[in-house]
């Protein structure tokens, strides 16, 4: 599997709007991080087989509706969202899983390309504590073809993310 790795700081492989994020956020260094595979990275199982790690090192940047309002949920490749805890975090009468016009409203992006943060809109985020189980995590980087790297505590505090256990357990 070959990959792109630019070492200037304007990496042309980053999505430019995740590459303005990043600057914003005084992180403009990892754009050079920003690695884009030939083949899709858009679920978590392809970003993993790309980069070789374990499926719960893969960030998925996940958008849910809470009584029609988006939310955006981190949570490990290797593990589900459990819908109620959600709901019950946020105090909602109903979460479900956002339709693709509303997340790419929302946030900018296509599903399968969406990162933890450098989204169109604010809105609020959680982020489940299995993430903090990785020294590093990888996370979208704006397209389906492209992730990066970080600590998943430099990642939740970037996103503004509260941290939340919002996974769902094996029966």
């Amino acid at each position: 599997m070959t990959t792109t790795d630019a070492t200037d700081a304007e990496n042309p492989e980053a999505h430019p709007r995740f590459a303005e994020a990043l600057r914003e956020l005084g992180i403009g260094d990892l754009v050079r991080q920003v690695r884009r595979f030939p083949e899709a990275t858009r679920t978590a199982a392809e970003a993993a087989a790309a980069l070789g790690c374990e499926l719960s090192q893969i960030c998925k940047s996940l958008i849910f509706a809470a009584d029609g309002v988006p939310v955006l949920v981190l949570m490990d490749g290797a593990s589900r969202v459990d819908l109620e805890l959600v709901r019950k975090e946020l105090g909602a009468d109903k979460v479900t899983r956002a339709r693709a016009d509303v997340v790419r409203e929302t946030t900018g992006y296509a599903i399968g390309g969406v990162p933890p943060f450098g989204h169109r809109t604010r809105t609020r985020v959680l982020a489940d504590r299995s993430l903090l189980a990785h020294d590093v995590v990888w996370a979208a980087a704006g397209t389906p073809y492209t992730v990066f790297p970080m600590a998943p505590r430099d990642l939740v505090a970037h996103a503004g993310a509260t941290l939340v256990d919002v996974r769902e357990l094996s029966a």
